[in-house]
């Protein structure tokens, strides 16, 4: 091995870390790298933990007779007993986490292959040597449970890795570790502000645009929508069984709106705010009723499934408005909110909550209407005006009519 070509692939792997190279092509390339240089690597396995409201962490493999693509999967939370959780405790990193090690490795053959499950795997499939690397973060540079990089490095040539390539392993995986950590922090930064403020205001918030005061003026169709009878509901249930149903019916609900082209920007308790925006407002239009489709169709699922299970069911209001909003960040110096103020805004939440009042589950403002497509107008029905609270002058309000549910598709 020439120790100009390996540090030459240390310095590679921290320049493709700067430049934001994603986790499969930052092991792809290193693997490469290593192998041109000598160092005879058949597979290789890099697994992070991340910081995700679903997932516990990302694996990437990478095998030299697949060069051309890197397997990623992402993997739950291990939690106590289960299958998955005795495997991890079968497992060489399970071993090197309880006892400290920074390192393992073996000569594979019939002598050390009862040593962990997973290296009789190894052997019955051809390979000789195996190595395996915990390279531990600071304990005040964790987050969540992103503490360390796991990495496991496997060769087919006989008699397994040399001293010097277990020493030159050592030496660079460090670089890549420090490459994946940078792209799986940016990945991180995108999935919670994603999360947590939503697609599109999360989007803007990464790009900069998070000086307070300044709102873009935009037209936009409003969405809202809470739970039928939500208070009775956590009056009548155990305390533990409200978060799953909010969960739930959020589920059916964001889903929907994503899938439409929507942005959500509030939970706000069992409500829903969002917004669509598109080049015409009969776009934007469109695809809230398509959203309200897709919404239906999950919640009969949801409610089937809850209904098998002795749950709460329940069923959501929806209100849909258009009109001009002031859409970014406002608050105080300390705590900013990306959201949407301004009338129509507050007209949206009155017309949801005359849902009760009309009896129906979906009512639209007039401005919505006529903004809609001709064809989706058509089945639309007034339900008569209303005084909405806190609004000037009442509205003529309307629904879907009767068997036209599915008119946004």
């Amino acid at each position: 091995m020439d120790r100009d070509a390996l540090d030459r692939i240390g310095l590679l792997a921290a320049q493709a870390g700067i430049a934001g190279v994603s986790e499969p092509e930052l092991l792809r390339k290193f693997c490469r790298l290593l192998n041109e240089a000598g160092l005879p690597v058949a597979r290789a396995t890099v697994a992070i933990d991340t910081l995700h409201p679903v997932h516990e962490g990302r694996v990437f493999r990478w095998r030299r007779d697949r060069s051309d693509e890197t397997e990623m999967r992402e993997y739950g939370r291990i939690g106590q007993g289960g299958d998955a959780y005795e495997s991890w405790r079968r497992s060489p990193f399970f071993h090197m986490l309880q006892n400290g090690l920074p390192a393992m490795d073996r000569a594979l053959g019939p002598d050390c292959i009862d040593d962990f499950p997973i290296l009789k795997e190894y052997f019955d499939e051809g390979l000789t040597g195996w190595l395996a690397l915990v390279d531990r973060f600071k304990p005040d540079r964790t987050i969540g449970e992103m503490d360390c990089i796991y990495s496991s490095w496997l060769t087919d040539r006989p008699g397994g890795f040399r001293p010097e390539e277990v020493a030159a392993l050592r030496r660079l995986v460090p670089s890549l570790g420090l490459a994946m950590k940078s792209a799986s922090l940016a990945r991180i930064a995108e999935t919670l502000v994603e999360t947590y403020l939503g697609r599109d205001a999360g989007r803007r918030v990464l790009q900069g645009r998070i000086e307070r005061g300044v709102a873009e003026r935009m037209d936009a169709v409003l969405w809202f929508s809470d739970l039928r009878g939500f208070t009775g509901i956590t009056d009548s249930v155990s305390p533990g069984e409200v978060i799953p149903l909010l969960n739930d019916y959020a589920d059916a609900t964001i889903s929907a709106i994503h899938e439409a082209g929507g942005d959500v920007l509030k939970l706000i308790g069992d409500g829903t705010l969002a917004i669509f925006t598109a080049a015409r407002n009969e776009e934007a239009c469109n695809c809230a009723l398509k959203a309200e489709a897709l919404m239906r169709t999950r919640v009969v699922e949801v409610n089937a499934r809850r209904a098998e299970a002795g749950l709460a069911t329940t069923s959501p209001y929806l209100s849909l408005h258009i009109g001009e909003v002031y859409y970014g960040n406002i608050g105080s110096q300390e705590r900013l909110d990306f959201t949407v103020i301004g009338p129509a805004v507050n007209e949206v939440s009155r017309i949801g909550t005359m849902c009760r009042s009309a009896e129906r589950d979906v009512l639209m403002s007039s401005a919505f209407v006529e903004a809609a497509r001709p064809e989706d107008r058509e089945k639309f029905v007034s339900v008569g005006r209303y005084a909405l609270r806190g609004i000037g002058r009442a509205q003529e309000l309307f629904t879907l009519e009767p068997g036209q549910r599915n008119a946004g598709i």
